[in-house]
């Protein structure tokens, strides 16, 4: 499969380095060339230095013949970017693009892309601590880490919001599981506190 990557950050390069291993015909655009230097000693495919919104940049690159394309640079407007011109200008039949805001990420999801956002990914980290509430649970993403932490419901807040709650430093309320298991993702919507809930808490350092 001729697939054309997006980005050589530490994403970017790694997958391409994976992708590459497993026998794929893989070509990177970067901007800047110093980032190729994390591609493997091994590395059998192509580079390519410069913007990837400019056509003949991706043309150059070989996005013409690539079966499949991955955005994954830094930048979320880039991604997008580049993301609409492969598909709309370059047909590219399967489109993925690394998209870190939750917001962006589901509304261009509707336009057929199909979106990875690490973003997500911490929703997996809340489902495991409710596995082992008493342990909570470490994400290191990006530059930072996320510790998540499950407490039940304290009587007092029974009928509270999450507005009620006196959060620590970088702490704020990742989503709720109610008794009967259901699990509800905070997003500043209207919620109150019922017996029996599990808080699950976020916090970054």
């Amino acid at each position: 499969m001729n697939i054309l990557v997006i980005g050589c950050g530490k994403v970017g390069a790694a997958l391409a380095n994976t992708l590459d291993a497993r026998g794929h015909d893989i070509s990177v655009i970067d901007k800047n060339s110093e980032r190729f230097e994390a591609l493997s000693s091994e590395f059998g495919g192509f580079t390519t230095t410069g913007v990837p919104i400019d056509a003949d940049i991706l043309k150059r690159a070989g996005i013409g013949t690539c079966d499949a394309l991955f955005a994954v640079t830094d930048d979320d407007d880039m991604n997008i970017m580049v993301s609409q011109l492969a598909r709309a200008q370059f047909n590219v039949p399967k489109i993925f693009a690394r998209i870190i805001d939750i917001g962006k990420g589901e509304v261009f999801e509707d336009l057929g892309v199909s979106v990875i956002c690490p973003t997500k990914l911490t929703v997996m980290a809340a489902c495991a601590a409710i596995d082992e509430p008493d342990a909570g649970i470490e994400v290191n993403f990006e530059n930072y880490t996320v510790h998540f932490s499950t407490i039940d419901v304290p009587e007092e807040f029974i009928g509270s919001t999450p507005n009620d709650i006196g959060y620590e430093d970088e702490e704020m309320l990742f989503g709720v599981i109610r008794k009967n298991g259901g699990f509800i993702m905070y997003r500043s919507q209207e919620l109150s506190f019922e017996n029996g809930d599990k808080l699950v808490f976020a916090k970054r350092s």
